[in-house]
């Protein structure tokens, strides 16, 4: 059984990290052979998964198959840097470069250098910071904050994000150049309830572990608690199994662990399917009570809806709302003017045509905003910088001809 591990796994007891990593399950066995291909290449490699998956361990892995294992390797958590320190922390800076910077410092590029740098957690970088990132990865050189002097590296970079990178770049929040520049080889870790193949090894892993250190080391699971642990969907993944283990040995009787004693999480899982199938049956159910109602000036009031909840998802930006519908600006600030949404006042004009009065539909509302959700990354919509790439255009024949012809298409 092929087991990746940290160098010093008891010293992590606090880590939301996996510390153990099997390869069993066949989706496990095809990752592993992935990495063993890509791993000895000079590519910089994305690692997308679930927190709690093991990201940290492929990263570490891939590192000791590469020509570079005798440099360092040094793991930075971008999730934990805060914005004003974050370029100090990454690329160094000089002294009196800001205040508080006594002495000058190099940053974790050059630390890494000879080595592997990977950056956990890259999709919380600020903007800024991934335009910085971007040139370091073609230019192969830093530029520490307070200083012009380029200082040469020789880093290969591996990154890992648990969440949709490509929907976080639809959305404005990951720069589309830096995305592509990472994800040369792409890994992708599948959740711990999508390897079924894999519990029962990790347990039994954990179970070695805890059992020597709580001085039951003949301490098993029964039949049954096997069955319990193959059913749990485990949303925190390998990490709430070793919870789970540790938890259940130190209750258990008689060196046997029954199904009750182990303390199992009832949350749902972030990312399985039943939650966008809940908000999709719940956009289906609104639109239908809308046909049952048998009201004027539907397929209106529908964009009416669509148009309202997409712009106010946006924080009442025109540009980015444009690229979350798939439209242009003009049209989105037509539509918004048109219903009301925006003061006339201080946009363009444009003829009004007659359309229904302008009604409140909560229950849509909330179903349009439950289905952005579920597509888009499901933080809070951070502050939009403009881009210069045109916003492509959806099926919308004109921006001010009457409500039954120019509503935005629905798909």
């Amino acid at each position: 059984m092929t087991l990746l591990t940290f160098p010093n796994p008891h010293q992590m007891a606090l880590s939301i990290r996996a510390t153990a990593l099997v390869f069993e399950d066949p989706k496990s066995n095809a990752l592993l052979h992935r990495i063993q291909l890509v791993a000895p290449s000079e590519a910089n490699i994305l690692i997308v998964g679930e927190t709690g998956t093991g990201k940290e361990l492929i990263a570490r892995h891939v590192h000791q198959l590469s020509h570079r294992r005798n440099g360092p390797f040094i793991a930075v958590n971008c999730g934990a840097l805060t914005d004003s320190l974050v370029e100090s922390e990454l690329f160094g800076h000089e002294k009196g470069s800001f205040t508080g910077a006594v002495n000058s410092k190099e940053g974790w590029f050059e630390a890494a250098n000879g080595g592997t740098l990977f950056l956990d957690e890259i999709g919380d970088l600020p903007l800024p910071t991934q335009v910085k990132l971007l040139r370091v990865l073609q230019e192969r050189e830093v530029v520490r904050v307070g200083s012009r002097r380029p200082i040469p590296i020789n880093v290969r970079l591996v990154a890992a994000t648990n969440v949709r990178l490509e929907e976080a770049v639809a959305a404005s929040r990951f720069r589309e150049d830096l995305y592509f520049r990472l994800s040369v080889a792409v890994l992708q870790l599948s959740a711990l309830r999508d390897r079924p193949g894999d519990i029962l090894p990790l347990a039994s892993h954990f179970l070695n572990i805890y059992g020597n250190k709580l001085g039951s080391p003949a301490v098993r699971l029964s039949p049954n608690t096997e069955s319990a642990l193959l059913a749990h969907p485990w949303p925190g993944n390998i990490r709430e199994l070793e919870n789970v283990i540790h938890h259940a040995v130190l209750v258990c009787q008689d060196n046997l662990i029954q199904p009750g004693h182990l303390h199992l999480s009832r949350m749902e899982s972030r990312s399985g399917p039943t939650k966008a199938t809940s908000r999709e049956e719940a956009l289906e159910d609104a639109i239908i009570a809308l046909f049952e109602e048998d009201s004027p000036y539907l397929y209106a009031k529908l964009e009416h809806a669509i148009m309202r909840t997409a712009y106010k998802y946006c924080q009442n930006n025109q540009l980015q709302t444009a690229r979350l519908l798939g439209i242009s600006r003009n049209i989105v600030r037509a539509r918004l003017i048109h219903y009301g949404e925006l003061n006339p006042k201080t946009q363009a004009s444009e003829p009004k045509a007659e359309t229904s009065p302008r009604m409140a539909y909560p229950e849509l509302d909330t179903a349009f905003a439950g289905a952005l959700n579920a597509s888009v990354h499901p933080k809070a919509a951070a502050p939009v910088v403009e881009s210069s790439h045109p916003a492509r255009h959806g099926g919308i024949a004109s921006a001010v001809s009457p409500p039954v012809s120019d509503t935005v298409c629905l798909y």
